[in-house]
């Protein structure tokens, strides 16, 4: 399991690497309606999937599959049933990536 730091930032995009590929990781804070986004993108910048809303314990891209995506899942681990704006800096929340592989050893 990787934990990903999620910038204190209500827009950013970070850049990881996912057995040996890179990708950008895009965190979005929407203040009005108070939760998360997430975004997934090539190294290019170009969006494999471009946003979609953080819910706590459940697999973000659980209903997609896609060639250029990591073998794997991110997910955003917590206790709370909502994650607001500064649960990833004050340790309500985790932001993690699990590769499959991890997954099968259980």
């Amino acid at each position: 399991m990787l934990f990903i730091k999620v910038p204190d930032m209500n827009d950013s995009v970070s850049d990881l690497s996912i057995d040996g590929k890179l990708y950008g990781l895009r965190f979005v804070y929407n203040e009005k309606y108070d939760y998360w986004s997430f975004g997934l993108y090539d190294e290019n910048r170009q969006p494999i999937i471009a946003m979609t809303r953080l819910v706590p314990n459940f697999p973000i891209f659980h209903s997609y599959r896609y060639a250029s995506m990591p073998d794997g899942i991110f997910g955003c681990l917590s206790q709370s049933d909502h994650v607001g704006r500064q649960a990833f800096n004050n340790g309500k929340a985790e932001f993690v990536y699990i590769p499959n592989v991890e997954l099968e050893d259980e």
